[in-house]
């Protein structure tokens, strides 16, 4: 099993820095971690009603006012300063942006990390930051659909079309192309069926993050049949999708993700400074937890 770790987020991390950020990066890859992951939102609401899916009571952990660099900007940074570590996005909120424009960002992001780049996306859940980007909450789940479409039409056509319900083209390119055949590998995140079926019918890998309960085996194995379901009514082998699912730096939750099937384990990142008490933790993890599963 491969082992990512997630970005840092405030108050834990000063990423605001890109000596802070190139530092981590070069640390982890150093220490064997396979893949680090960036978040993603378009602004943070100091007041919301939504309900975040991910914890007890429906509050983000993330205050508002802390820095959170747009991921793909970070993440090319990244590639400039690392060598062998795969960058990815956990979670891209996919209907925020434009289809057309995204392919090329993430084509040429993948060029210059010499095919090193993973899209994570969902959907989003903050209904207030989509209504303030003046796009329509109830069909970002439609859009998302189009959008993954059209990121693969744009990589893999030489000379695109697409006819859908919200763009139609023809006759234009998209260059350059991802260097990864077939385009920038597509990892679906989300613990509702809507996801599974989403990353059923188009993802790459499947990220189905633990509820609020925490890590539920059988959550997990309902939503997997729900994915193998809509593979194989979309010609697909259930096989072929890759499975991600969320560890800590303690033994307990990669020894489960192990069991379940996942080819990765992401885990968050413990507490810590750069020059004090986190490459400590991180190595007492790769020592203990890493080497021996994977």
């Amino acid at each position: 099993m491969k082992f990512g770790i997630r970005m840092p987020v405030p108050p834990y991390g000063a990423i605001e820095s890109g000596g802070y950020i190139a530092r981590f990066a070069q640390m982890v890859e150093e220490l064997g971690f396979e893949s680090v992951w960036g978040i993603d939102h378009a602004l943070m609401n100091v007041e919301y009603d939504s309900k975040y899916p991910y914890k007890k009571g429906g509050r983000t952990p993330l205050p508002a006012e802390g820095t959170m660099p747009d991921p793909l900007i970070m993440l090319s940074y990244l590639a400039a300063v690392t060598r062998k570590i795969r960058l990815g996005t956990a979670m891209l909120v996919l209907p925020q942006r434009h289809p057309i424009i995204l392919a090329k960002e993430l084509a040429t992001l993948d060029g210059y990390s010499d095919g090193r780049l993973t899209l994570g996306i969902g959907v989003g859940w903050v209904r207030e930051e989509v209504e303030v980007l003046r796009q329509n909450f109830g069909d970002r789940g439609r859009r998302c659909d189009e959008w993954i479409q059209i990121l693969r039409a744009l990589w893999t056509q030489e000379v695109s079309e697409w006819d859908g319900d919200f763009f139609a083209f023809s006759g234009v390119v998209s260059s350059p192309k991802p260097v990864q055949p077939g385009g920038v590998p597509i990892m679906i995140g989300g613990h509702t069926d809507f996801a599974a079926r989403r990353a059923g019918r188009f993802g790459d890998e499947f990220y189905p993050h633990w509820s609020v309960d925490g890590p539920n085996p059988e959550a997990y194995r309902a939503l997997h049949g729900v994915l193998s379901e809509a593979a194989i009514q979309a010609g697909r082998s259930p096989e072929d999708i890759g499975i991600t699912l969320t560890g800590t730096t303690h033994r307990e939750p990669a020894e489960l993700c192990l069991e379940l099937g996942a080819e990765r384990c992401v885990i968050l990142p413990p507490g810590g400074d750069l020059d004090g008490k986190l490459p400590i933790r991180l190595e007492r993890f790769v020592r203990e937890v890493m080497e021996p599963l994977r």
